[in-house]
This record gives structure tokens, C-alpha cells and sequence, in this order.
């Protein structure tokens, strides 16, 4: 009797460790796919707020993009004014000023009609309704100027009394917003054109002066 219960407990140890022992087993893969899970939520939440955060940079990247959109200059009786300068290189300086809070563009070079003529003032580089490629961002508050060189006889010409101001636009046959007159007299302004040419627009009076050959 006492070899049989010995050999029954042995049994009855066995059989316990066993099941501990699948037991132990068990818990340990069920942590380990708990953990997993766990990873693999984490990782799905970070990869959603990749998609997310991209999408939104991507969408500020092209409203960005349409508010760099520069608008066309567009002319005013106020924006551009006219000036005469005497002496050996004499001229007219055409003065454009963006007065708008943010950049604005010009093409070629202003069409300018004085005194009602049918024809605009032919320019230096090209002819109107040409494109030549020329175009400037004129910057907010900022100025561009064209030059009508005035230095002989004929090219000054007589005292004209009103100018219809027209500014090209990005094609060749197009114009931009106007044309809108200066009236000479009303300004008291004094300004003598005869048979000459308009330069392009420039960044500043110095070069548009020596484009129309009476810059120092």
C-alpha cells in the first residue's frame, strides 16, 4: 500500500507541474499578442496622424500658393504721373506708383495716346500689340518708370494737352484695365512730346533713362 500511494502522489505532482506549467505558457502568449496589439493599434493611430498632418501641409502648401498669385498693374489718373526734365537729355519721365498693399506686374511698356491720337506712342524695343517678353513686379507701394526721350527738336515736338494711358498685358494683343486720360491743363502740368519713343517699364528712373539714351 505505501509503494502505490507513493507511486499515485508522484503521479498527482506530475500531473499538477504540467498543468501549471501550460498554464504559465498560456499567459505568457496571450501578453505577448496583447503587446503586439497594442504596437500595432499604436502604430495605425501614428501612420493616421502622418496621413493627417501631410494632407494639412499639403493644402496650406496651395493656399499658399494661390495668395503668391501677383495681379496685374492696372492704371489710375492718380498711380501714373508725368514729369519733364530739360537740358541735353531732356525727357519725359512716366512714373507708375503701386499704391495697393501687395505686388502688382507690368508687360513691355505703357501705350500712351496724346491729344486723342489714333495710335499709341511707338515703343523703343518692339511695337505695340508685340510682346516682348519684358515684364517687372512693381512691389507693394512701390514704383516703375518709362522714359520718353525728348532731346531734339523733333522728337520734342509741341505742348500736348491730354494723354490716354493704357498698360499691355500678358499677351501680345491684350491691354489691362483703362485706358484712363490725364488732362494736362487740369494738372498744370507742362509736357511737350513730338515724334519719339517710349522705353520699357524699369525698376527704377535711372535705367529706364539710360534704356531711352539720356541716362549719365
Amino acid at each position: 500500500m505505501t509503494v502505490r500511494r507513493s507511486r499515485s502522489r508522484s503521479a498527482a505532482y506530475a500531473a499538477l507541474a504540467l498543468g501549471l506549467a501550460g498554464s504559465l505558457a498560456l499567459t505568457g502568449c496571450n501578453s505577448h499578442s496583447s503587446k503586439k496589439s497594442k504596437k500595432s493599434s499604436t502604430s495605425s493611430s501614428k501612420s493616421k496622424k502622418r496621413r493627417i498632418i501631410g494632407g494639412s501641409a499639403a493644402a496650406a502648401g496651395t493656399a499658399g500658393a494661390a495668395s503668391r498669385r501677383v495681379p496685374d498693374c492696372y492704371p489710375s489718373t492718380y498711380k501714373v504721373t508725368f514729369s519733364q526734365q530739360t537740358g541735353p537729355k531732356s525727357h519725359v519721365a512716366v512714373k507708375f506708383k503701386n499704391s495697393t498693399s501687395r505686388d502688382c506686374k507690368l508687360y513691355n511698356a505703357p501705350l500712351l495716346r496724346f491729344n486723342n491720337a489714333k495710335a499709341p506712342l511707338p515703343l523703343q524695343q518692339g511695337t505695340p500689340g508685340h510682346f516682348d517678353g519684358t515684364r517687372i513686379t512693381v512691389p507693394a507701394h512701390g514704383y516703375a518708370y518709362a522714359v520718353i526721350p525728348t532731346n531734339t527738336a523733333a522728337a520734342k515736338g509741341t505742348e500736348q494737352r491730354s494723354v490716354a494711358i493704357d498698360f499691355m498685358g500678358i499677351s501680345a494683343s491684350s491691354v489691362t484695365h483703362g485706358p484712363v486720360t490725364v488732362n494736362f491743363a487740369e494738372k498744370r502740368l507742362h509736357i511737350s512730346v513730338g515724334k519719339s519713343k517710349i522705353t520699357n517699364w524699369s525698376s527704377s528712373l535711372h535705367g529706364a533713362q539710360l534704356a531711352g539714351g539720356v541716362g549719365n
